[in-house]
């Protein structure tokens, strides 16, 4: 996993400074060294200052990064994050790369934390999805974990979740199943989309461990309910938010997944204050 994020972070430190940070040379002497401050400037749960400290190793061995806070901690604006020290060539190189990252998963993070506490306590678990950046999906991850919720598979390659254009291409939910528990462990749990309480009868019929119910609403989920009783798992998914998941959580779904989680959550404001 580091591996991955090493490269992603190399090649946002390519995108950003190119064959040199024209304007730094210009104005810091190499050999000038001082300090500098994270600073939250909004509400926001922490996550990813090991990313920052990764980002700075890659610009320049000799800056150091000391966090100041932890990963999950809910802090408020002002609150100083990290200190470093080094070049303040690196420093000042590697602050926007740096910021990019940490502001993006801190965002997640503070967006998941406001979905767990809508959800409230219970047995419900949030999870996420693959609706994910394109080559950040390790980060979006675990800033959902860092937020409180849960991750659903990682890839294609950790779990079987058939969909609505898998049962198309394998002539319905029976041949699908079967042709997946032909390939698969037997350890190996098998979810179905259902998106009709017809679907939901096929799935059970054929054993699947999973049941995901797509875009339906309180009462064909009331139904399902009704219809599954406890033979499987009993996934929602499709049109959650804040103001839904309370609802979804009383009507006793085992899980509650939302693309949401990663793909509707805003970076977060922070800064970094250089002292010559």
């Amino acid at each position: 996993m580091m591996d991955q994020i090493d490269r992603l972070i190399e090649l946002a430190l390519a995108e950003d400074i190119g064959p040199g940070d024209i304007t730094t040379a210009a104005v810091v002497a190499p050999d000038r060294y001082g300090s500098a401050t994270i600073v939250a400037k909004a509400p926001l749960v922490v996550a990813g200052l090991d990313v920052v400290a990764r980002v700075f190793a890659a610009v320049d061995t000799r800056v150091a990064v000391k966090a100041l806070t932890a990963d999950g901690q809910q802090i408020g604006p002002g609150t100083t994050m990290a200190e470093l020290e080094g070049p303040l060539a690196s420093l000042l190189t590697g602050e926007r790369t740096a910021l990019n990252f940490l502001q993006r998963i801190c965002g997640i993070a503070t967006h998941t934390r406001r979905h767990v506490q809508a959800l409230g306590p219970g047995r419900t678990r949030l999870v996420d999805t693959r609706k994910t950046t394109p080559g950040w999906r390790v980060l979006e991850k675990y800033a959902v974990r860092v937020g409180g919720a849960a991750n659903h598979r990682m890839g294609l390659y950790d779990g079987v979740l058939i969909k609505n254009n898998h049962i198309a291409v394998a002539g319905g939910i029976a041949a699908c199943v079967d042709k997946v528990r032909r390939r698969v462990s037997h350890l190996t749990k098998i979810e179905v989309e259902a998106a009709t309480l017809d679907e939901v009868g096929q799935a059970l019929a054929a054993g699947v461990e999973v049941i995901m119910l797509d875009n339906m609403d309180p009462g064909q989920i009331r139904q399902a309910l009704a219809l599954i009783q406890d033979r499987a798992l009993v996934e929602v998914s499709g049109g959650v938010t804040l103001e839904t998941l309370p609802e979804l959580a009383k009507a006793g779904v085992d899980l509650i997944s939302s693309g949401a989680l990663t793909h509707s959550a805003t970076a977060v404001d922070i800064s970094m204050r250089i002292r010559a």
